[in-house]
């Protein structure tokens, strides 16, 4: 569905924020809905490293629920569709995937596109999530949305600005990492693929 409106927007020439707009509720409710991963991951369900999930997972949530439901001028950003069409490209194709897994009668096609398509999606929904961080920075500064200043009752200071910043340059070292343990993943998986084709 969010595939679908953010597809439809882009064709018909919508306002990343309006194409945001439609879909902002499915958006919310399935990326919050995806902390469920990492119960599943942590209990066996999936087989998913949970550090990965975590963090994978929490990057998004963090992106929806305090960047771009509080801070309207990051729905402008060109991350906005970058960020809808990766997720939910993504999705579609895990979450067929780990279905089918159950009967265990995965398609070899969706294999091979769970373990090739985050090539280009990864970089495209990493990126996006960098962009709209970066586009909701001058409203965080102004605004100070989520930010505690000092003097207060428990004395704590904290600065969402700052938060942001460090978020953005945890992509850094974060961002290839992940990427080619994902790429490790894919000779793995798509290698045992082929022995058993072979079969």
């Amino acid at each position: 569905l969010i595939l679908w409106k953010t597809l439809l927007g882009l064709i018909s020439g919508m306002s990343y924020s309006k194409i945001y707009e439609s879909v902002e509720l499915e958006l919310q409710i399935f990326q919050t809905a995806a902390i469920l991963e990492i119960v599943h991951a942590a209990i066996g369900i999936v087989r998913s490293p949970v550090g990965t999930t975590a963090i994978q997972v929490f990057s998004r949530v963090t992106v929806v629920w305090m960047v771009l439901y509080k801070v309207v001028s990051a729905r402008d950003s060109i991350g906005v569709p970058m960020l809808l069409l990766a997720w939910s490209i993504t999705e579609v194709v895990r979450y067929s995937y780990y279905a089918l897994s159950l009967i265990n009668s995965v398609p070899r096609l969706l294999v091979w596109m769970r373990y090739t398509f985050f090539i280009i999606l990864y970089p495209m929904g990493a990126s996006g999530e960098v962009f709209t961080m970066f586009a909701a920075l001058p409203e965080v500064a102004l605004r100070k949305h989520f930010t505690i200043e000092m003097p207060n009752a428990a004395n704590v200071t904290f600065s969402f600005w700052w938060y942001l910043i460090g978020l953005i340059l945890f992509y850094v070292p974060g961002f290839p990492q992940m990427y080619f343990y994902m790429f490790g993943q894919r000779k793995k998986v798509l290698t045992r693929d082929a022995e058993k084709k072979l079969e």
